[in-house]
């Protein structure tokens, strides 16, 4: 096979299970798993990647699915796909992801990029990421005679990365039966690269707000003091006539700008030249009206 004028030697495997795959990890060292390759092909296109072998992951149908797990979760597979997630029956179930796979990219991007590949490539303006750190999700990860769990977070942090032989199999997700937003800020209209995107969801049985900033850091950022301030501002066992609970307008203002703050702090501006220092300015201004208008409207 020749790619980019140079003659590759590439083996392929096609698995038809999860432990058949797990097993070909193990067997071929430097392998690297793939579903839907639009991250992939770009590394190998732009010259980052040249994998020893591929591991296909297309025919594993365990993998391309949903289902619910007792205890209030929500089991989803790696080789979810975006369009998939955008379907109604999801969309009611995790309305935040759907938002976040529907922004992800054109038709043909979303048609075949995956939950798992934006987990495993880990770009910082990965859509669903910021959307999977608010909901604290969790990542099953699969080698030979072996599982764990792991905070999504961590995988995406380096706090406890994928191993080698490590498959990512499932992503738990608790359902919370509340409102969750998810929006996000590009540099054109229409399915774009993030500039800046914000995931919010109530948890009203613990009266916590979570909220993750991504696309303005390597990793999604959760600013914990501006989360459990905004907490404390809302009556939680009030509704208004409209049904919304009611929050001071000042202090849906101030959360916006304490998020911004928390994630793109002075200390960064006055680092920065002066280009860099301007749009780090516009971007914190980004993040501060993207967390109040989603605020807002989880409230509603």
């Amino acid at each position: 096979m020749e790619h980019g004028g140079i003659l590759v030697n590439r083996t392929i495997m096609l698995p038809a299970s999860v432990d058949e795959a797990v097993d070909a990890l193990a067997a071929t060292p430097g392998a690297v798993p793939v579903a839907g390759a639009t991250d992939l092909m770009e590394a190998v296109n732009a010259g980052r990647l040249r994998p020893a072998a591929l591991i296909g992951l297309g025919r594993i149908t365990e993998l391309r699915g949903w289902r619910y797990e007792d205890g209030g979760t929500a089991v989803l597979g790696a080789g979810l796909t975006h369009a998939r997630m955008d379907r109604p029956d999801f969309a009611a179930l995790i309305p935040a992801l759907a938002d976040a796979a529907r922004t992800a990219g054109p038709p043909q991007v979303r048609n075949v990029g995956t939950l798992g590949g934006n987990i495993a490539t880990a770009a910082a303006a990965g859509d669903t990421l910021p959307v999977l750190a608010a909901l604290e999700a969790t990542a099953t990860l699969a080698r030979s005679g072996a599982t764990r769990d792991v905070p999504v977070t961590h995988l995406l942090t380096g706090l406890d990365p994928l191993r080698p032989g490590e498959l990512l199999t499932w992503v738990r997700v608790p359902l919370l039966h509340a409102p969750q937003v998810f929006l996000k800020a590009g540099g054109r209209s229409g399915p774009a690269r993030a500039a800046a995107s914000v995931a919010l969801v109530l948890d009203p049985a613990r009266r916590a707000v979570r909220c993750a900033v991504g696309a303005v850091a390597p990793v999604p950022l959760r600013p914990h003091e501006a989360e459990a301030w905004v907490a404390g501002c809302i009556d939680w066992d009030v509704r208004g006539e409209d049904g919304a609970q009611p929050i001071d307008p000042a202090a849906l203002a101030a959360f916006g700008e304490y998020v911004a703050a928390a994630c793109i702090p002075d200390a960064a501006l006055e680092g920065a030249g002066e280009g860099a220092a301007a749009t780090l300015v516009r971007q914190r201004r980004t993040v501060a009206v993207l967390a109040r208008r989603a605020l807002g409207r989880a409230l509603k």
